[in-house]
C-alpha cells in the first residue's frame, strides 16, 4: 500500500458519480465539476507493532463556476449524504479502496462557498476523508 494507491482508490470511488472528473494532483486549469484529492495529515503507529496508519485527505469539489444559475443546486447534490451524486456515498462505496485500506470514512463537509482560482470564481466545498490503512 502506498499513498498513491490510496489517492487512486479515492479517485476510482469518486468516478462512480456520473460526469464528475477527479484529480490526484492540483490542476493548473480545472474543468468543473472536478474533485481534487489532497493529503492533509498522516498519523503513524496507531496500533501495536506499527499496525495502522491514519491518513486524512481533503477532497475539494469544484461544482461549477459560481455565476452559473444551477451552481448551488449542483453542489447541494454532491453534498447530500445519499443519492447518485453523493460524494460521501461514492467515497464509501468501496471501504477498502481496492484493497489498499481497512476502512474509509467521510467525516465532514466544510468551506461551502466560493473559491477563486486564477481569475475565475467557483462554487466549491471541502470534504474531510479519513483512511485507515497499514
Amino acid at each position: 500500500m502506498s499513498i498513491a494507491d490510496l489517492r487512486n482508490g479515492l479517485a476510482t470511488n469518486l468516478a462512480t458519480i456520473s460526469g464528475l472528473r477527479t484529480s490526484i494532483d492540483i490542476p493548473d486549469n480545472p474543468s468543473p465539476p472536478i474533485a481534487i484529492i489532497a493529503l492533509e495529515t498522516v498519523s503513524y503507529d496507531e496500533a501495536f507493532q506499527r499496525g495502522m496508519t491514519i491518513y486524512r485527505f481533503t477532497i475539494t469539489l469544484l461544482a461549477s463556476r459560481a455565476s452559473e444559475r444551477r451552481a448551488q443546486a449542483k453542489l447541494d447534490e454532491y453534498t447530500s449524504d445519499e443519492g447518485a451524486s453523493s460524494v460521501k456515498s461514492a467515497i464509501e462505496s468501496d471501504k477498502t479502496l481496492g484493497g489498499s485500506a481497512y476502512d474509509v470514512r467521510v467525516t465532514e463537509m466544510s468551506n461551502y462557498g466560493t473559491v477563486s482560482l486564477g481569475e475565475v470564481m467557483y462554487l466549491a466545498a471541502d470534504y474531510a476523508v479519513t483512511v485507515y490503512a497499514d
